[in-house]
């Protein structure tokens, strides 16, 4: 069988259709890569790809025996993986459902509209790091998180001030749990959320930290975190988690985050007609 294969690879011919196949592959490769780097699943691959190699080599050197158990081996973990890996693999291909073929249009609320909600938010946040109030807030994007706030309180009021420090406020009975905001909404208080397996992830962080981060790597929510310990603020989106900000950084990043995407897109028809109105005058001119 490996000779066949190496005969196979020596007369191989390349043409558009296998150039195009190649390229495909790699770019899928790459965005798996991507997907599991810092996940338990990581390891898991590493492991594979050694098994891998050795089951090639035990062909071309022709250790039968060897190259039988590896083979086994290898169509166990193979089956083994949807079951080991369950959240891992969920977690990829909602981000494939994140894409932007299956992505609705920009968000259906005004820029203004998000800052008044924004404002209340800067106004709470404070309160909370003076005081250090622990507080764990979610803000729903195009990724729906109507699972998550049912295993909560509902309250769907206005967002206000007031009404995220009493939520907060240590003798609540909902500050331990997650508040998610949706379409501007206070949807709900007191939920729970997925915990990040990052196994990276600081030692110092506690639970609160784990369950932002953790929502973050199932969806494209931004999730602000105000630590009970230290009042440092953090914000994770994406996976990634970053502290240590102050109320300027923050309000710029969130609103980067809801609408740079939506600006470019605004400002992309505008900037072509300059082009070709510019390119009209300077034809004139001559």
């Amino acid at each position: 069988m490996w000779e066949q294969l190496l005969a196979g690879i020596i007369h191989f011919r390349l043409d558009w259709r296998d150039v195009l196949d190649i390229a495909i592959l790699t770019y899928i490769l790459y965005r798996l890569i991507i997907l599991i780097r810092g996940t338990r699943a990581e390891q898991l691959v590493k492991g594979l790809i050694v098994l891998f190699i050795a089951l090639v080599g035990s062909g071309l050197l022709g250790l039968r025996t060897i190259n039988w158990f590896l083979e086994g081996l290898m169509t166990i973990g193979l089956i083994a993986i949807p079951i080991v890996f369950q959240p891992e693999l969920r977690r990829a291909l909602e981000h494939i459902g994140r894409g932007k073929i299956f992505q609705r249009p920009a968000y259906e609320y005004e820029e203004e509209n998000f800052e008044i909600v924004l404002e209340e938010l800067l106004k709470a946040i404070p309160v909370l790091v003076k005081k250090k109030i622990g507080a764990l807030i979610v803000l729903e994007r195009k990724t729906g998180l109507k699972e998550f706030a049912e295993t909560g309180i509902k309250i769907e009021g206005l967002v206000t001030a007031e009404l995220l420090i009493n939520i907060f406020m240590p003798r609540s009975p909902l500050h331990d749990g997650a508040v998610i905001i949706r379409d501007l909404i206070l949807s709900a208080a007191g939920c729970y959320l997925p915990l990040t397996e990052n196994p990276n992830l600081s030692k110092e962080l506690g639970t609160r930290h784990r369950a932002g981060l953790g929502i973050t790597e199932v969806s494209d929510a931004v999730v602000i975190i105000v630590s009970e310990e230290t009042g440092v603020i953090s914000l994770a989106h994406d996976g990634k988690l970053t502290r240590y900000l102050d109320e300027k950084t923050l309000r710029s990043t969130l609103l980067n985050q809801y609408f740079s995407a939506a600006k470019q897109k605004r400002q992309v028809i505008p900037a072509i007609f300059a082009r070709r109105f510019n390119q009209q005058n300077a034809e004139e001119e001559k």
